[in-house]
């Protein structure tokens, strides 16, 4: 890989990283909310539930950052049917980063001896937001063949 593909995806990946703290900022809201006033108390709410609403509002503000402006190079034609043929692939990729992140949230929490599910939730996302860029650059927003 030449410097300047380096140089591109190393700039790809911190605009990527600083429009997920939005995500991440509505995911550790919503989840806030709903584990401690909606379900609190419940096992399965606090820890399966809260999680899986927070995941799909944060999913719609990183997918809306995401399409306008970290991928913004790779969308060739702006219309309805780009926007929700790469949302689908987009929410596509971000469920199978979730079950991830669960599978890691539990795990730690399991591991841990119960530390509360925000700590437990930050330190999944960081595992689970690698991932989700790589399936973002490779797939969802993948890089088009030039025409010979």
């Amino acid at each position: 890989m030449s410097k300047s593909k380096i140089k591109e995806l190393v700039n790809r990946y911190l605009r990527f990283a600083a429009s997920t703290l939005a995500g991440t900022a509505i995911d550790m809201l919503v989840l806030w909310l709903c584990s401690d006033y909606l379900f609190k108390g419940y096992y399965w709410g606090e820890y399966l539930l809260s999680p899986f609403i927070s995941f799909e509002c944060a999913v719609l503000v990183n997918f809306a950052l995401a399409y306008f402006a970290v991928w913004k190079d790779r969308i060739s034609a702006r219309n309805l049917r780009s926007f929700f043929r790469h949302y689908a692939g987009y929410n596509l990729s971000c469920t199978g980063t979730f079950l991830l992140k669960m599978v890691v949230l539990l795990f730690i929490e399991r591991s841990s001896g119960g530390w509360d599910v925000l700590i437990c939730n930050i330190l999944a996302l960081c595992v689970s937001g690698i991932l989700n860029f790589a399936l973002n650059e490779m797939l969802v927003f993948k890089r088009k063949k030039a025409v010979e």
